[in-house]
């Protein structure tokens, strides 16, 4: 039960920061980023306080992987982006500053759930840990696109689309 009241406390941090970083952001991606990221960790919070509550009283688990994104409304935001793109642009040095403390925070957050994982006592823990985690690593990558989005808009776009200049 520990652990939960550990991961509530973390997804709520995680909700405080994104709220601020999205308010903060000088950037029109990163104000959507920031926020989706703030409504996720909102959600995780929600559904770790769900399972404690039926725990504590006694009942059965309540279903995991349904409830968690598919990173869809993430892979969203970057689509819009790509419409908007801006070669040429003005990045508050701070907004990498921020990525770069989310990232540090994503990391560790990842961590704990992949060790909560890695000794939990029952199967519906070990699941529930992986989805946590797995959510984690998607907000991570999320954050990393978006760094590289802010450094060169045009590169990232060409990657992201997948896009061949070999000539051939």
């Amino acid at each position: 039960m520990e652990s939960l009241e550990i991961a509530i406390k973390m997804e709520m941090e995680g909700k405080e920061f994104y709220e601020n970083a999205s308010e903060k952001s000088s950037d029109n991606l990163g104000k959507s980023l920031f926020l989706r990221l703030s409504m996720e960790e909102d959600s995780h919070a929600t559904k770790a306080r769900e399972i404690a509550n039926s725990l504590n009283q006694g009942g059965k688990p309540l279903a995991i992987e349904e409830s968690f994104d598919s990173g869809e409304k993430l892979n969203s935001i970057f689509a819009k982006a790509k419409g908007e793109i801006e070669p040429k642009r003005e990045v508050a040095s701070n907004e990498f500053d921020v990525i770069q403390i989310a990232l540090d925070m994503e990391e560790k957050t990842q961590n704990f759930y992949e060790n909560q994982s890695d000794t939990a006592k029952t199967e519906f823990e070990r699941r529930f840990y992986t989805a946590l985690k797995r959510e984690e690593s998607g907000h991570y990558l999320a954050l990393v696109d978006y760094r590289e989005y802010l450094i060169d808009p045009t590169s990232w776009f060409t990657k992201s689309e997948h896009i061949s200049l070999d000539g051939g």
